[in-house]
């Protein structure tokens, strides 16, 4: 049985890396994978401490997050895409005067 606070080394990592990721890059859809990648470190967490503590609501809330992170990802790849298609460029610098 792997203990539960490796499951938050890894979780912790994982945001770290996404929090790096969404600061540094200039690339939209970098920063879209970094998001979603924080998003799935605290899913992480959720079920770990969920399975710690032999609760379901952290499995439900973990479910609802993923919900929420796929309606996220239609929302925001359109969002990508109409930007992409007026500007031809995915670069987030470029996106500073977005008023038509």
């Amino acid at each position: 049985m792997i203990p539960v606070a490796d499951y938050y080394v890894v979780a912790s990592v994982l945001f770290a890396i996404g929090a790096a990721g969404f600061l540094t890059r200039k690339n939209l859809l970098v920063m879209f994978m970094s998001v979603e990648l924080m998003l799935n470190a605290a899913n992480l967490v959720l079920l770990a401490a969920s399975s710690t503590h032999d609760l379901g609501r952290g499995s439900a809330m973990a479910l609802v997050s993923v919900a929420v992170a796929a309606a996220e990802v239609g929302v925001g790849l359109a969002i990508i895409i109409a930007l992409f298609r007026l500007r031809a460029s995915v670069d987030a610098e470029e996106m500073t005067n977005l008023h038509g």
